[in-house]
């Protein structure tokens, strides 16, 4: 008697179509797997026991991939819009448990279940936060883990399935290409959802072997050069050692690394378009041209108050610091120049704000992007103006389009959850015996992806003091703000699993 094929095993949901979904993780699992082995053969390069690790986890990974891809065959491959925000979110939690192993199996000051998965969750979301307080003793193998983590959650684990499995094209594809790139609106670049994420991630995979090879022309060695290629251009900021970029000490790198973290937080859209040549096009976009009047003004107002400080000590301290540090900030990447903590509270206010709102929708970065901040503001002008002329009808532009009431009230709902998830992680990272400082500003700075610590405020507080409960959650909002809350928040309502 022939056993039943796996997928007859699988509990029934309403509307959602299990078997498919677990089969199209278990193919990203396969591709996590043959990822691992990167790891694997820096830590043989560099003869380093970590190979054991990483050999072991991608021999889990694959096997796990094996069985969900090859032993359960769907009755049909139909996925809708349930199935693609379900997979949407799994996706990004399965592949950060598989992607946790390496530090739970590393002989050198083991991780726990609960620092492993909050820094898998920070590589994949490009947080960049981390419960450790020195890296120094992870091996190549591991910091590039941490790098390449950031890289491929950078252009998004989806959109990079999307660009090699070509059956998702018509089985969901859409659905799960809107539910994972960031923005208020998507725009496919090509006719086939699939072209469009290969071309996206083409360009984003051109980009960062230029990064590569401009930081090997300065003074960054191969390997140095490889993990921050991988983690600027995806505005993670994971570095290779404790002291950062500054190890160096120089201008050449810190210049480079400003451009690529302005490129970063650009819609990539934006840089199709540019690449296509269409340069006018791309400067008569509203939400490029804001980004960049967002920077310049950030730029005076901080070299304005580093002059009126007394620290403009070198010409680098008034023009190349604070650029370097506003685009940084801005654009989710989390980097800082030595003196940033000194510079006073109405730097770090400013910075703080540039966090909150991050840079274009469609990029790499973090936050609630500029593109909404654009839509608030001429909503609330419109709204103030009623006030005056109630029966006039007022409408929102953004690139000479007319924006319709239901997305505007969308954007409105995604601000007020965006400041409620803070306050509410905020509040029970506190009721886990947290500081009030620590605790608002981990939680702040983990749904915008930024990945700063509350060191910068004064209070020295670092992620280590957050709690093994409080790290699960600080995952959960990292997870959030990555998928933008109605991608995770959807599928709380009781309706989603309804017919």
């Amino acid at each position: 008697m022939t056993p039943p094929r796996v997928s007859r095993l699988i509990p029934a949901f309403p509307m959602i179509n299990l078997p498919m979904l677990l089969r199209v993780i278990g193919l990203l699992l396969l591709i996590e797997g043959c990822f691992l082995l990167v790891p694997f053969g820096v830590c043989l390069l560099y003869g380093e026991a970590d190979w054991r690790d990483f050999i072991l986890t991608s021999a889990i990974t694959l096997g796990a991939g094996a069985a969900l891809s090859f032993g359960i065959r769907p009755d049909t491959s139909f996925m809708g819009k349930r199935e693609g925000f379900l997979l949407t979110a799994l996706v990004w939690v399965v592949l950060s448990l598989f992607g946790m192993l390496p530090f739970m199996l590393m002989e050198t000051a083991p991780m726990s279940i609960s620092d492993a998965f909050f820094e898998a969750m920070s590589g994949f979301t490009t947080t960049g936060a981390t419960t450790m307080t020195s890296i120094m003793h992870l091996s190549h193998g591991a910091i590039v883990w941490r790098a390449l983590m950031q890289w491929i959650g950078g252009m998004g684990i989806i959109l990079f399935t999307l660009a090699v499995v070509p059956m998702l094209n018509s089985s969901g594809g859409i659905q799960m290409f809107n539910a994972e790139v960031t923005g208020i609106t998507h725009d496919k670049l090509r006719p086939r959802i699939s072209q469009t994420a290969k071309s996206l991630w083409g360009i984003y995979t051109s980009l960062t072997l230029v990064l590569f090879g401009l930081l090997w022309l300065g003074p960054m060695e191969p390997f140095e050069a490889s993990c921050y290629a991988l983690s600027v251009m995806s505005t993670g900021g994971f570095a290779t050692t404790d002291a950062g970029l500054s190890v160096w000490n120089s201008d050449y790198i810190e210049t480079v690394v400003t451009i690529f973290m302005f490129i970063g937080g650009v819609s990539f859209t934006l840089i199709y378009r540019a690449v296509m040549r269409d340069f006018r096009g791309v400067w008569r976009n509203d939400v490029f041209r804001t980004y960049v009047a967002i920077i310049a003004l950030c730029y005076a107002a901080f070299a304005l108050n580093i002059l009126l400080r007394g620290q403009a000590t070198t010409l680098k301290s008034v023009t190349l610091d604070p650029l370097f540090q506003i685009v940084s900030l801005i654009s989710s990447t989390g980097f800082e120049v030595a003196d940033f903590g000194s510079w006073g509270t109405f730097a770090l206010s400013v910075g703080i704000v540039l966090m909150f709102f991050g840079a274009c929708a469609g990029s790499t970065s973090g936050g609630a992007k500029i593109d909404r901040l654009i839509f608030m503001l001429k909503n609330c002008r419109n709204e103030i103006e009623r006030c005056i002329h109630p029966n006039n009808i007022l409408t929102v532009r953004v690139n000479g389009i007319v924006i319709p009431h239901d997305t505007v009230g969308k954007v409105t709902a995604f601000l007020c959850l965006y400041v409620l998830i803070i306050a509410g992680g905020g509040i029970i990272l506190t009721a886990l015996g947290m500081p009030l400082v620590d605790a608002f500003f981990s939680a702040f700075t983990c749904i915008s992806n930024t990945g700063l610590t509350a060191g910068i405020t004064g209070y020295g507080g670092t992620f280590a003091i957050v709690p093994d409960a409080g790290k699960w959650i600080l995952s959960f909002i990292m997870l959030t703000g990555r998928l933008e809350i109605f991608t995770v928040l959807l599928l709380f309502l009781p309706g989603f699993w309804k017919k």
